[in-house]
C-alpha cells in the first residue's frame, strides 16, 4: 500500500508511465499510453510523448523493448525511503469537508512536489498504522493534517519518543477525527507551541476564507543578517550576529521570504526556537504607500524543537506547503525541503545533483538497488502531457548502500550503457551523462 499509493496521492502520473506500460504489456493488456494495434501489435498514441514517439508511425518497438529488458526489475521489490508523508481519508472528509481541495489536497500537493523537486524519496503513510509502518522512516510529515484521532496522535508521539523526526504544518492535530476543534494542538508538547485563541472563537469560516486569499505578507528570518550583505543601507539594520539554524541554509543573503497567508498568535514553550516571524499585510499600490507598517512582530511563522530523547520536531504554522502547491515559489520549495532534511537528521538514502526536474524512485531487490529517474523537465512542468522531451545531465548520484549490497557495477537499462562507480564509506558515487525521458539504474 505504501508504494502503490504514491502516484495517486502525489498526482505525478508521469512517474508511473513506463512501469504501467511494462506491467500491462506483460499481462497482455493495454496501458493508458498503449493500445493494441489492428495487427495485434502495441501502438503508441500521440497523447503520450513520454513513451518515445509522437505519431502512430513512430518507433513502436521501443516501449516493448524496454518492457522486456526491465520486466525483472519491476516486481518483487521494496521501495526505499526514509520520509513518510501522513494522510487519512478522515482528514479529507471531516476536516477538509467542502474545502478539501484547499485545506487537504493543496498542502499535500505542495509538500510532495517540494520533495520531488528536491529529489528526496518519500512514501505515503496512512495515519492508522503508524506504529506498524513508522519504523522504516527517519521522519514523518504532517501536511496540514488537521483531523487526528487520539489513537493516531498517540502513535505519532511514540514514533517521536523512539527518536523519529517530525514536521507538521498549519493546523495539524488541532481537530479530532470528526473535525471537531480541540482546545489546543494534540501534539502541542512536541511542537512547543499552543493555540493562542481557541478555534471556535477564532472563527472557522474566517480561517478558511483566509486560506483562499493571497495577502501581501512576509516571513522575517531570525537572526537578521542583512547588515552583512552588500546592498542599500537604510541605517535601521540590526547588527548581524550569530548563525542561522540549518533549516535556513541557502537564505543567507535575505531576511525576508514572501508568504501570502495570515497567522494567529501562539503561546510558546521555553524549549521552542523561533526561526521566522510574521510580517502583517501592507498596501501593494500605489508605490508611494507600499511600505511595511509593522516590520517586526513576535508572531511565529516557523519554529523548531528538540525533545528530551533527542528527536527533532519542526512546526510550520505558516501554510507554505499550500502556498507552494498553488504559487510554486522556489523559496518555499527550498525551505520545505530543508524542513524535511533537518528532523530526518539528513538520513536520506539518495542524493542527485544536476539540472532539471526529476522524479526519483529508489527500490531494493535481493542483492541490488534499482533507481528510476523520470525526467519531468518541460516547458509546461507539472502539466501533462509533456509537449517536448528536454534531456538533462550530467547527473551526479550518490546512493547509500544497505547491508548486503557492495557491488560497484552500475547498469542503465534504458540507454543500455554501464558506468563505473566508486565507494566512499557507505555511499556509492557515479555519474549519468544524460537522461531524456526515463532511466532505470541497477546497482548490483
Amino acid at each position: 500500500m505504501l508504494g502503490d499509493s504514491r502516484a495517486g496521492m502525489g498526482g505525478q502520473g508521469a512517474g508511473r508511465k513506463w512501469g504501467g506500460c511494462v506491467h500491462n504489456v506483460v499481462d497482455g493488456l493495454a496501458s493508458p499510453g498503449c493500445y493494441p494495434g489492428g495487427n495485434g501489435e502495441a501502438a503508441v498514441v500521440r497523447s503520450d510523448p513520454a513513451l518515445g514517439t509522437d505519431q502512430h508511425h513512430g518507433d513502436r518497438s521501443r516501449p516493448l523493448r524496454c518492457c522486456l529488458v526491465a520486466q525483472a526489475f519491476l516486481v518483487n521489490r521494496e521501495p526505499v525511503a526514509t520520509v513518510g508523508v501522513v494522510w487519512s481519508q478522515q482528514n479529507q472528509d471531516f476536516y477538509g469537508r467542502d474545502d478539501a481541495d484547499l485545506l487537504v489536497e493543496l498542502p499535500w500537493r505542495g509538500m510532495t512536489q517540494a520533495l520531488i523537486r528536491a529529489r528526496i524519496p518519500y512514501l505515503p503513510v496512512h495515519a492508522d498504522p503508524v506504529d506498524r509502518d513508522g519504523g522504516r522512516f527517519a521522519v514523518l510529515v504532517l501536511p496540514n493534517l488537521g483531523a487526528l484521532s487520539d489513537a493516531q496522535v498517540d502513535a505519532i508521539r511514540r514514533f517521536v519518543q523512539r527518536g523519529g523526526g517530525l514536521l507538521a504544518t498549519g493546523e495539524s492535530s488541532r481537530f479530532n477525527e470528526w473535525g471537531d476543534p480541540r482546545p489546543d494542538f494534540a501534539l502541542a508538547e512536541l511542537f512547543g507551541a499552543h493555540v493562542g485563541v481557541p478555534p471556535a472563537a477564532a472563527g472557522e469560516a474566517r480561517r478558511r476564507l483566509e486560506a483562499t486569499e493571497t495577502a501581501h505578507t512576509y516571513l522575517r528570518l531570525v537572526p537578521e543578517l542583512r547588515g552583512r550583505v552588500d546592498g542599500p543601507i537604510a541605517g535601521t539594520e540590526p547588527a548581524a550576529g550569530g548563525e542561522r539554524h540549518p533549516v535556513l541554509r541557502g537564505f543567507e543573503e535575505t531576511d525576508l521570504l514572501p508568504f501570502g497567508g495570515m497567522l494567529e498568535r501562539l503561546t510558546l514553550d521555553p524549549t521552542a526556537k523561533v526561526l521566522a516571524t510574521f510580517v502583517p499585510a501592507f498596501p501593494v499600490y500605489p508605490p508611494e504607500t507600499s511600505w511595511m507598517r509593522e516590520p517586526t512582530t513576535d508572531v511565529p511563522g516557523l519554529l523548531v524543537n528538540t525533545t528530551t530523547t533527542g528527536a527533532r520536531v519542526a512546526y510550520l504554522p505558516s501554510d507554505l506547503d499550500r502556498r507552494f502547491g498553488r504559487d510554486n515559489l522556489p523559496d518555499h520549495g527550498d525551505l520545505l525541503a530543508n524542513l524535511v532534511r533537518w528532523p530526518a537528521k539528513d538520513e536520506v538514502p539518495l542524493i542527485v545533483e544536476g539540472p532539471g526536474l526529476l522524479d526519483c524512485h529508489l527500490y531494493r531487490q535481493a542483492g541490488r538497488l534499482i533507481l528510476h529517474l523520470v525526467n519531468l523537465t518541460s516547458a509546461g512542468s507539472w502539466r501533462q502531457p509533456v509537449h517536448e522531451l528536454i534531456p538533462v545531465g550530467p547527473l551526479r548520484i550518490r546512493l547509500k548502500l544497505p547491508e548486503g549490497i557492495r557491488s560497484r557495477h552500475v547498469r542503465m537499462l534504458v540507454s543500455g550503457h554501464s558506468v563505473s562507480a566508486h565507494r566512499k564509506a557507505e555511499w556509492c558515487h557515479f555519474v549519468i551523462q544524460t537522461v531524456l525521458d526515463h532511466e532505470v539504474v541497477v546497482l548490483g
